[in-house]
């Protein structure tokens, strides 16, 4: 079955999501959590063996660069992972999204080896956050620092993690109600005119998706967005770095 994309970005904004039973199941079921974990972007842990790890750039990180590839290793069975929820459809209507400029993959690489990431949809100033993956120590936590890191210089105000685990708590996520995740959501979509029909597809995430991921995709770096609390501390031109990436996430945590 396929997708619609603008019912897909209609049900992010009102709290729900697509998940698939297995990997080679073709069908898909909505899910819409009575707790949902998020993780708020002033409150993420960075450890200092973490922090050591971003700054010595051990990593290359990218963004948009490979989201393809990126879904495709968040769908391969691994050995703490034998099966995953993505399938066929649900691949493809994110590999769709991101056509349109909605879905995001945040690339980590060692050499020229993916090695890990992860990949989400971003709503005016949402970040719903899908999958992760790590075939190398520390690999998703690297790729979550520097989203998050992102994201404080975009502007955005709510970073979606869908189900607690471990992981997640230990980096910073907490659960909250779904009462408490849909006020925070319809704060942080509530300058998206998904009601104005297909329209909207052409329109793509909008500023603060642009203003995080660009400069990882290749493009210029930007000033930080209109009422953002957080101070860029990145030139206009020069490279995203671990270095910088570790001090927007301790400057203002």
């Amino acid at each position: 079955m396929m997708i619609d994309p603008l019912l897909l970005l209609q049900a992010y904004a009102l709290g729900v999501f697509p998940m698939s039973d297995d990997r080679h199941a073709q069908d898909i079921y909505w899910v819409e959590p009575k707790k949902r974990a998020i993780l708020p972007l002033h409150a993420f842990h960075l450890s200092r063996s973490l922090a050591r790890t971003i700054r010595s750039d051990r990593f290359r990180v990218t963004a948009n660069r490979a989201f393809p590839a990126i879904v495709a290793l968040c769908a391969q069975a691994a050995v703490d992972r034998p099966s995953t929820w993505i399938n066929g459809p649900i691949e493809q209507a994110y590999r769709h999204l991101r056509e349109l400029r909605f879905a995001h993959s945040v690339e980590v690489w060692e050499g020229e080896e993916l090695v890990g990431g992860l990949y989400g949809v971003a709503l005016g100033r949402a970040f719903f956050g899908e999958s992760m993956v790590s075939r190398r120590t520390d690999a998703s936590k690297v790729a979550l620092a520097w989203l998050v890191a992102r994201m404080r210089f975009g502007g955005f105000a709510l970073l979606d993690c869908q189900f607690m685990t471990d992981h997640l708590r230990s980096l910073g996520a907490v659960e909250i109600s779904q009462r408490d995740y849909l006020q925070l959501l319809g704060e942080a979509v509530a300058d998206v005119p998904l009601g104005a029909g297909r329209a909207i597809l052409s329109a793509g995430s909008g500023a603060a998706a642009e203003l995080a991921f660009d400069p990882l995709s290749g493009a210029r770096e930007a000033a930080g967005a209109e009422g953002s609390p957080f101070t860029p501390v990145l030139t206009v031109s020069g490279p995203v770095s671990g270095h910088s990436i570790a001090q927007l996430l301790t400057q203002t945590s």
